[in-house]
């Protein structure tokens, strides 16, 4: 009988460390790179990418249980190599929920992938069935993050917060603002006033919808793939009212319609690709290009096969061309993706690669400088709250 229940506590122990050890597993597995680092870039891209301010509209580093302030082997990016990336300032988002059979045509809401990664990841026992909570931890992680950097990674809530930041980095650049962003408005759990406790929260970026419809509007993925709910018009009204940007990334083409027929600020889609090189459900048309740079927005460029339709340099400022030639440098950036479950060339200590891809693309030094970083930093000082 004894030896009978050690060798059950030993199978209980084994399946325990085996939990404790899948989401290290699926983060090694899903967040890959082409090729390990280093990565060579000529002398000329080397220099210039020295002198750009680099900003990058969507990493999804918070979900996964590393450290931002060590380095890794493993995932796209941590701060050690963000500031060996030269990377300026980077826009980290919260996935809260995605659905189990995820995919980019057709999800429903009713199930949920995240409730056993946060499980697995020891996230506080309120995370497990509150979506807004899990945005919130996640949002304490940076928090944290960047109370312990000391001062190397810099949490901005509004527009003198990163005009001081931009004054220190040109100072010393070994340093990185960060953004808070949520990846959808699941986490509001379909109450208007929890779009002020993600605003209390910090965050000041807000995509609408991920995987799946929620309750403010339609996604690219989604079974209904419809517009605005009467919920949702008044979250955007409520966003604009606190200078949250909107993030139209993964929306239907109904909602990206249905928030731009509203709109009185610029809006973002923060990664994404274009149908003009890479056909997709959730790549931008034209049509749709056109009218987020109408508004002031910016589109970021992703770095994954489905946004550029190749895993490379070359297959990303394909697409930058082609939304430059279509709507202007001014209206450009990058968007990746990293630690988002994708398939990137690089990880981001990489980014000369790009800077050497564009000058080879024949963009000039301040069309570099206005896609690398400029745009972001010109949307987010004139759009973010005043203080």
């Amino acid at each position: 009988m004894r030896k009978t229940m050690l060798i059950i506590l030993v199978l209980i122990l084994i399946a325990a460390a085996s939990v404790l050890a899948l989401p290290s597993l699926l983060d090694r597995k899903m967040n890959s790179v082409e090729s390990p680092a280093p990565y060579p870039a000529s002398e000329p891209a080397k220099q210039l990418h020295k002198q750009l301010f680099i900003a990058d509209l969507h990493d999804d580093a918070l979900l996964w249980e590393r450290d931002l302030l060590k380095r890794y082997d493993f995932g796209h990016s941590d701060l050690p190599r963000m500031l060996e990336g030269h990377v300026g300032l980077q826009v980290f988002s919260t996935v809260t929920k995605t659905p189990r059979g995820l995919n980019y045509e057709r999800n429903s809401a009713d199930s949920d992938n995240i409730t056993l990664l946060a499980m697995a990841q020891r996230w506080p026992r309120e995370t497990w069935n509150s979506l807004l909570q899990r945005a919130l931890y996640q949002a304490h992680k940076l928090n944290q993050a960047s109370l312990h950097s000391d001062g190397r990674l810099v949490l901005i809530k509004n527009r003198n917060d990163l005009a001081s930041f931009i004054s220190a980095w040109q100072q010393d650049p070994q340093r990185v603002a960060a953004i808070l962003a949520t990846e959808g408005l699941q986490p509001i759990e379909g109450q208007l006033e929890n779009v002020d406790v993600l605003y209390e929260a910090g965050f000041r970026i807000a995509g609408l919808t991920h995987f799946f419809d929620n309750e403010v509007g339609g996604s690219a993925h989604g079974l209904e793939k419809g517009g605005l709910t009467p919920l949702g018009r008044q979250v955007i009204k409520r966003l604009e009212a606190k200078a949250m940007l909107i993030d139209l990334a993964h929306a239907s083409r109904p909602l990206i319609d249905d928030v731009l027929g509203m709109a009185t600020r610029p809006v973002l889609v923060s990664h994404t690709g274009v149908e003009g090189t890479c056909k997709g459900t959730r790549n931008l048309s034209d049509k749709h290009l056109k009218a987020i740079a109408a508004t002031g927005g910016v589109i970021g460029i992703g770095y994954w096969d489905a946004a550029v339709c190749a895993t490379s340099v070359e297959a990303i400022v394909n697409a930058i061309r082609y939304t430059v030639d279509t709507i202007g440098v001014e209206h450009v950036a990058l968007g990746s993706d990293f630690n988002g479950t994708i398939h990137a060339p690089f990880d981001v200590t990489g980014l000369p690669q790009l800077t050497e891809g564009l000058l080879k693309a024949g963009f000039s030094h301040t069309e570099i400088a206005a896609i690398m970083g400029g745009n972001v930093q010109r949307l987010l000082l004139s759009s973010l709250p005043a203080n």
